[in-house]
């Protein structure tokens, strides 16, 4: 097995932690399998109605998986709707891998161009 013997670069060190940061809690965890497997769009209403937690937690735990781009938003009018984004269900597997000094399978990067509030 031939492992590079250095860390990884900064800049994919702080985005891989931003990531497991937003995956750091249970609840977060829920809606991100909600959504990776109904993988059509769903309401604030119908996530705090699978999760079983108030409006006020699900909208923020929403915030943080989307500044990471794991969850998307579509606005529709006056109401958003959110779904899995999936270049984040293909990549999070390589980036795991990447962490624990594995070679990093075959995964497109993700797209740079989808960041919120870049």
């Amino acid at each position: 097995m031939n492992r590079e013997s250095g860390p990884l670069e900064r800049e994919a060190a702080e985005e891989y932690a931003g990531w497991f940061r937003a995956l750091a809690d249970g609840t977060r965890i829920q809606i991100v399998s909600l959504l990776a497997r109904r993988r059509e769009p769903m309401s604030v209403g119908e996530i705090v109605a699978a999760v079983g937690i108030g409006q006020s937690t699900v909208s923020h735990h929403l915030k943080i998986l989307s500044e990471v781009r794991f969850v998307l938003v579509e606005r529709q009018g006056t109401s958003s709707l959110y779904r899995i984004n999936e270049e984040c269900v293909s990549c999070f597997p390589t980036a795991a891998d990447v962490v624990m000094g594995n070679p990093a399978p075959m995964a497109p990067a993700p797209d740079r161009g989808t960041r919120h509030g870049t």
